[in-house]
């Protein structure tokens, strides 16, 4: 997707990717979605299936992106809104339906 000079692309990645907070896994993920957007750091993007949603507590932030919809979070005991997904996202970015992503990530 583009828009004026903003971009954004959605890829299959390979790297293994590990989310590890207060030293116990929080998500580990071989079949990561890498999203890629104008400005932002790389982002990877985990299946639901590889987060101990266990761990997580839903949170009363909610954020708008012009380019991928509204954002919903996830906090974490001792961090708030470490995680965060787009339940209903833009045509452009459909790819990261179900797929969570987290402000700290280990990429092996």
């Amino acid at each position: 997707m583009t828009t004026t000079g903003h971009r954004i692309t959605v890829e299959p990645g390979t790297d293994h990717v590990r989310v590890v907070h207060g030293g116990r896994v929080i998500a580990e993920s071989r079949r990561p979605l890498v999203l890629r957007e104008t400005g932002c750091p790389v982002r990877y993007y985990l299946p639901v299936a590889d987060v101990r949603m266990d761990l997580l507590s839903p949170s009363d932030t909610h954020t708008y992106c012009p380019f991928k919809g509204t954002a919903s979070y996830w906090s974490l005991d001792g961090a708030k809104d470490a995680a965060w997904a787009y339940p209903e996202p833009k045509a452009e970015v459909a790819a990261i339906k179900d797929h969570l992503c987290f402000y700290e990530t280990e990429v092996m």
